[in-house]
């Protein structure tokens, strides 16, 4: 199927919502206390292996402010704030079909439901990124997403990498949305996930920095 908006975007994004919506809560609960888990340990790992190699740790993390059918990442990124000693940031639209901009976020910052209703904070541009966590309706195991059809974060990462920044983004997804076996043909625009991470596991494994 191709990922066009004349043809199969809408009904896709559609059919996906209503797998999500369909989950037990409790499953879903559950499933978000174990992407959070395996995410702190893959970051406090691989953190430790850099340091041991004397290379860069990562230190700025763009996440996503969780709405209620995603997975909530909000303990996790409190915890990497408090006890971890991270830059978290979460996405800002500041226009409308551009780049989006990363601001400071910890759990004290003041808040404000942004263009499409999505909390956003207030305070200061953040460093550039070096992990970008990316919401992911629906994903291949190849690393390809479907999002929400505002095209965002297609636009984001590819900003970055066009500046040549490094980064590694990795999809933060709900098992329901895997497209193995359906035919799914990314659109040209589409970029790349260098991971994908769902309740059940890395869908596209987990990173090596």
């Amino acid at each position: 199927m191709n990922n066009s908006i004349e043809n199969t975007a809408a009904p896709l994004r559609a059919r996906l919502k209503q797998r999500r919506a369909a989950q037990n809560a409790v499953d879903s609960n559950r499933g978000a206390l174990l992407i959070r888990g395996r995410l702190y340990t893959w970051l406090a790992t691989t953190r430790t292996r850099l340091r041991e190699e004397g290379r860069r740790a990562p230190e700025n993390i763009a996440a996503f402010w969780a709405m209620e059918d995603e997975p909530a990442l909000q303990p996790l990124l409190q915890q990497w704030v408090e006890e971890e000693g991270y830059r978290v940031s979460l996405p800002v639209v500041t226009t409308r079909d551009a780049p989006l901009e990363f601001r400071l976020w910890t759990p004290e910052a003041s808040l404000r439901a942004g263009a499409y209703g999505i909390m956003e904070p207030v305070g200061e541009p953040a460093p550039p990124p070096d992990i970008i966590l990316v919401p992911t309706l629906g994903y291949t195991r190849q690393g390809d997403r479907v999002g929400y059809g505002k095209g965002y974060y297609d636009r984001t990462l590819a900003a970055l990498k066009a500046q040549g920044h490094v980064f590694t983004a990795i999809g933060i997804a709900w098992a329901t949305g895997d497209l193995s076996g359906e035919g799914y043909t990314p659109a040209a625009h589409d970029f790349q996930l260098d991971a994908i991470l769902t309740d059940k596991g890395w869908a596209k494994p987990a990173p090596v920095l």
